[in-house]
């Protein structure tokens, strides 16, 4: 079994974003063999777990974002301290694609293209937010702004 990392971070913000992150305090290529991006498992405060990556970023250090998601389920913000245990995440990640959005990358080669380079994270946002729709109304919108945004190269995450 892998031996977790356990450490104690301050929830950084992100400049000008609503947007937070830690910083990782050890030396990544010491603990994990590799200077670039590791992907991780991360338990927040013993209650949230979360798939990410630990990356540089222009940091002086490895840093792993917090969702505003996660900040809101631990009940905290910028500033606050959070309990950190990490392991090396070395599990496939997978998205599941629901039928309606298999058929529009079946039919939109470029799309599929973008789609399928796309992060982890930002695959599963997408899926998130498609499937979370209460009304097939909303469903719908979502499917075609959600092509529009692959066609223009767009992230979840870009505006």
């Amino acid at each position: 079994m892998v031996t977790p990392i356990i450490f104690s971070s301050i929830i950084l913000q992100k400049s000008g974003m609503d947007a937070s992150f830690i910083e990782f305090p050890f030396d990544v290529e010491e603990k994990f063999g590799v200077k670039g991006q590791v992907k991780v498992k991360a338990i927040f405060d013993d209650k949230v777990i979360y798939r990410g990556s630990l990356a540089k970023m222009g940091h002086h250090c490895h840093i792993l974002g917090i969702t505003k998601e996660i900040r809101t389920k631990l009940g905290k913000t910028f500033g606050d301290t959070v309990e950190v245990e990490i392991v090396q995440d070395i599990e496939k990640r997978e998205i599941i694609i629901p039928y309606s959005v298999a058929q529009i990358l079946k039919n939109n080669s470029e799309a599929k293209e973008f789609f399928e380079k796309l992060s982890f994270t930002d695959r599963k946002e997408y899926m998130k937010w498609i499937e979370s729709a209460k009304k097939e109304q909303t469903r719908q919108k979502r499917l075609e702004e959600f092509l529009i945004k692959l066609n223009n190269k767009q992230k979840f995450s870009d505006k």
